[in-house]
């Protein structure tokens, strides 16, 4: 090869190498520091590290999923923001397989966009749950692409719909385990009766389950966490059916200023489901509070902050962890939603604008990923803790233990109200009876931080542990051992908290 042929074939690869990686997204804009969230909150504790996030790939498994829905209808953009997914350090990500995004074109399946990001998760440790969600108006009958008037209404739409369903299942089953049918059956834009989301339940999980037998499939995917007539009606089908054992969960949505407010609901779901089958769980699948404020969508017309989106979406979490609910937040990104004029979705933990560009993580994106750090598969609920306070307001109290080690934790946080801006806690005793601490810390999940708590703030009695003049706010704190967190030392942790 002479001097201008090297020449050549150099520039050629150097200019391969340069458009190869144009098109990389890197999450440029994560603080990584011990300081990334600011807040007003003052402790006399003294600091002694920061919680250290952990990747997807460092972390076994969890009970988290992020929501990275509406791609299948364009609504968000999956390169500009899946850099992010990875250090957030949740495991899962629900999203809808979009039909009629997939044929364009009658018996031809396009399948480019969603083996992007199939692949893209499985490639860095996370666990897609797929939705076959929603119609394809290029058949007769086919049903629409978004919440309004999706369903097939003709036996051409249903019959496609049949072979879209085991096209998907047969591609992906190697590496979607999880999957959901249809999203919000119930909602009253979509207006479809619980025989007929039912039948369409056991239609499209026969299919599921007969090309992948030890598929997880979640049912109904309700936009209600309170219609008891509606998923008992649902559920009678499924009974009558025989088809109960296809579903691993029971799926819903629920919105409510304080999410805590949910829980009634939820144990009504329980008990509708105890009816019918021991082992039929519930997951919570779409549940989050927007950074400000949103003429419409749920949880609209109030002034929310970035602040009060991080309190909400560590509450619901937590809440569904401390009673044994598998949980969702939504949703990774604001979402662009089609109209005219288009309107912005601002329940994201990362801020976008109307062209769906990534302008930085918020501060819920911070509070969820400590959080994730810390509620792993490693820690299970401690069924014999019994933790009471001397709060004279509402409190939600959960405890959870090391599988292998036994050393606790507890959560705590004031219910009673809609998460607002303040950061002025309350200080509580914490009495925890058949407690396991070595070493307790106390954990500001919001930024991070990790107070030591003195010898003379807590005292034992055989099993019993009391904490004194715990500082408590309307966002979730830990009463931690030490074991259970890795951190950052900050260099700062000699001195007590300004």
């Amino acid at each position: 090869m002479d001097k201008q042929a090297a020449y050549r074939f150099k520039l050629t690869v150097l200019l391969a190498w340069f458009w190869a990686g144009a098109g990389t997204v890197h999450a440029q804009f994560i603080d990584t520091s011990d300081d990334r969230v600011k807040t007003p909150l003052s402790v006399s504790l003294k600091q002694i590290g920061t919680l250290k996030p952990r990747s997807t790939s460092a972390i076994e498994s969890s009970r988290i999923t992020v929501g990275c829905e509406t791609l299948d209808r364009d609504f968000t953009d999956f390169n500009a923001y899946k850099a992010y997914l990875p250090p957030l350090g949740v495991k899962k990500i629900r999203l809808q397989a979009g039909w009629a995004k997939c044929e364009k074109v009658k018996g031809v399946y396009d399948w480019a966009w969603l083996d992007n990001i199939i692949n893209f998760a499985v490639a860095n440790g996370l666990e897609p749950w797929l939705e076959t969600s929603y119609g394809n108006p290029i058949y007769e009958g086919g049903g629409r692409t978004g919440l309004l008037n999706s369903l097939m209404t003709s036996p051409e739409g249903y019959a496609a719909y049949d072979r879209w369903v085991e096209a998907l299942v047969t591609r992906y089953k190697d590496r979607v385990k999880e999957w959901e049918i249809w999203n919000e059956p119930d909602h009253p834009m979509q207006k479809i009766t619980p025989e007929t989301t039912a039948e369409l339940n056991i239609r499209t999980a026969d299919i599921i389950k007969r090309l992948q037998p030890d598929a997880n499939i979640a049912a109904l995917a309700m936009a209600s966490h309170t219609d008891t007539v509606y998923l008992d009606r649902a559920l009678k089908v499924f009974a009558d059916r025989r088809k109960l054992d296809l579903f691993t969960w029971v799926s819903y949505h629920s919105y409510a200023f304080r999410p805590e407010q949910s829980y009634k609901g939820v144990e009504s779901f329980k008990r509708v489901l105890a009816k019918y089958s021991p082992s039929l769980k519930l997951r919570q699948g779409e549940n989050g509070a927007p950074s400000g404020y949103i003429p419409s969508y749920a949880l609209d017309k109030y002034y929310w902050t970035e602040y009060s989106q991080a309190k909400y979406d560590m509450r619901r979490l937590l809440g569904d962890l401390g009673r044994d609910i598998e949980t969702s937040v939504f949703t990774i990104i604001d979402i662009r939603y089609a109209g005219d004029p288009p309107v912005l979705n601002m329940k994201g933990l990362i801020q976008s604008d109307l062209d769906k560009t990534v302008i930085r993580p918020k501060v819920a994106y911070y509070a969820v990923q400590n959080l994730a750090s810390v509620f792993d598969n490693r820690l299970e609920l401690a069924p014999n803790v019994k933790a009471t306070t001397t709060a004279k307001e509402p409190v939600s109290i959960f405890g959870y233990q090391h599988k292998a080690g036994k050393k606790q934790l507890v959560t705590v946080w004031f219910d009673g109200k809609t998460p607002n801006n303040l950061f002025q806690p309350t200080p509580l005793d914490i009495t925890i009876e058949n407690g396991n601490f070595d070493k307790p810390v106390w954990v500001d999940l919001m930024t991070g931080k990790v107070y030591d708590i003195p010898k003379n703030g807590w005292n034992k009695t055989g099993s019993t542990y009391t904490f004194k003049n715990i500082p408590v706010y309307d966002s979730p704190v830990l009463i931690a051992d030490q074991s259970l967190i890795t951190m950052n030392n900050d260099r700062k942790s000699e001195r007590a908290n300004p």
